[in-house]
């Protein structure tokens, strides 16, 4: 919710630069000449001095082609029912993902008491005995 969004707001943006007696005429408030009173200073200025984001040391990179996974976790899976064959898109479907990145990885905390059918892009060591120990099967899509 926002300021202008509330019932019964009566506040008004000042309108600058209309004439002497409104106020803020002629300068509209910014005063006479420097810097400050300019339109334009651009991002991250300090005056000349080297800014900081230049100050910082700059350190590693960003794999543009790296694959974000979305994890799930054994013990989300007790959620369901036994039997019932999990896929990524009947987890976006239940609402224990809010999106499927690169695919769906599922990891090895907690424990797994059904026999469930998994389908995922990836599974972890333990992720897969724990749920082919308790009676499941695991399928890499």
């Amino acid at each position: 919710m926002k300021l202008h969004e509330l019932e019964g707001n009566r506040q008004k943006r000042k309108r600058v630069g209309r004439g002497m007696s409104s106020g803020s005429g002629k300068t509209s408030g910014r005063g006479q000449k420097g810097q400050k009173a300019r339109s334009k200073v651009r991002v991250g200025f300090e005056g000349g001095q080297t800014p900081l984001f230049q100050r910082l040391p700059k350190r590693g990179f960003t794999n543009i082609h790296r694959k974000e996974y979305v994890i799930v976790n054994l013990d989300t899976l007790n959620l369901f029912e036994d039997g019932t064959e999990i896929t990524p898109e009947l987890l976006l479907e239940k609402g224990v993902v809010n999106k499927l990145n690169a695919g769906l990885k599922v990891l090895g905390r907690g424990a797994v008491d059904k026999k469930l059918t998994v389908k995922a892009h990836k599974f972890s060591a333990s992720a897969k005995e724990a749920i082919e120990s308790a009676g499941g099967k695991t399928e890499v899509i």
